[in-house]
């Protein structure tokens, strides 16, 4: 007997990581986001960058669940966090750019608390705790009360807070903020052996030079949409601004004139001078030009970093 065959459906392809498309948000009469796209794959750190005002928070927002789009979808994981936020809020670590409550409870106890609304096993969070404590450098503070921690402190603390379960997506605003220059550079390690690990990690920061050693890719955003999204290596290809020092500046100079390089107004570094370059090969062969007409050249190096670099040429209005 003949039977009819239905074609199968064919299975959803999730996207691996974190995801959004067309997000708008209003607040009034205020458009905090227009329209914004995003995407996070797993094992990569994002940067989020854009002016002041521009929209950075308010997209975070909605990408924790804490706020619900008017417009356009987000997957965390496959999981819509409109539909099912519970779901998607156990696999997103969300750290905000200050600790916020619980500044009467230690920086254990903080930690202890949030791992049992997290419902972890209550014989595995002493462990995790410790081990937590430690990975931020908190373990000789773990007794004292968060609001007796400085700035930094708390920092490092909201980052063991955001990975207490052990989240697949890490949303950070302004992680680096009020962190020293050690602290910076552990923090730097702890998000790329995060990355390693397979987490989709968000860094929102205004301290550009950082994301070039923590992200792999940058999405740019300004009055409320995404301007441009590129990876660090793509950054890096562009033209970039090299400062260029020398034992005698007027003779730097005198040779850059002889050799048709126009110098920017100002300077980016004491006793330098600013120049555009196209490529990485073009400035090799300028600075073997100027080697070779005698200059004493004592410093050549980028003035800016790679994503900085794309920021400035985006000319964003600040508002």
């Amino acid at each position: 007997m003949m039977t009819d065959h239905q074609p199968q459906k064919q299975p959803e392809v999730l996207f691996d990581g974190l995801s959004a498309t067309g997000l708008a948000r209003r607040f009034g009469e205020v458009h905090a986001v227009v329209h914004m796209d995003l995407q996070a794959p797993s094992g990569q750190v994002t940067a989020l960058i854009g002016p002041n005002g521009a929209g950075k928070t308010t997209l975070l927002l909605m990408l924790a669940s804490l706020l619900a789009p008017d417009t356009g979808n987000i997957s965390v994981m496959g999981i819509d966090p409109v539909e099912n936020p519970a779901a998607a809020r156990a696999k997103i670590g969300w750290m905000p750019d200050t600790l916020g409550v619980w500044e009467a409870l230690t920086a254990r106890e903080i930690l202890s608390t949030m791992a049992r609304f997290y419902q972890l096993p209550k014989t595995e969070i002493p462990a995790r705790v410790t081990a937590l404590l430690e990975k931020v450098n908190l373990t000789s503070l773990a007794d004292q009360k968060a609001r007796v921690l400085s700035r930094g402190q708390q920092q490092r603390l909201s980052l063991a807070r955001a990975l207490i379960h052990d989240p697949q997506v890490l949303l950070l605003d302004e992680p680096a903020s009020g962190l020293d220059p050690g602290s910076r550079i552990a923090l730097r390690s702890i998000l790329r052996e995060l990355a390693a690990e397979g987490k989709a990690i968000v860094v929102s920061s205004h301290v550009l030079a950082e994301l070039d050693e923590i992200a792999d890719g940058a999405v740019f955003v300004n009055q409320g949409r995404t301007v441009l999204a590129q990876t660090v290596d793509q950054a890096a290809e562009q033209g970039r601004r090299y400062a260029i020092s020398a034992l005698e500046p007027n003779a730097l100079a005198a040779a850059l004139t002889t050799l048709g390089v126009a110098v920017e107004a100002g300077t980016t570094r004491r006793d330098s001078l600013t120049v555009g370059v196209g490529t990485e090969a073009d400035a090799a062969q300028l600075l073997r030009d100027l080697v070779t007409a005698g200059v004493a050249v004592t410093s050549f190096a980028p003035a800016t970093g790679a994503l900085e670099e794309t920021y400035m040429n985006m000319k964003v209005e600040q508002p």
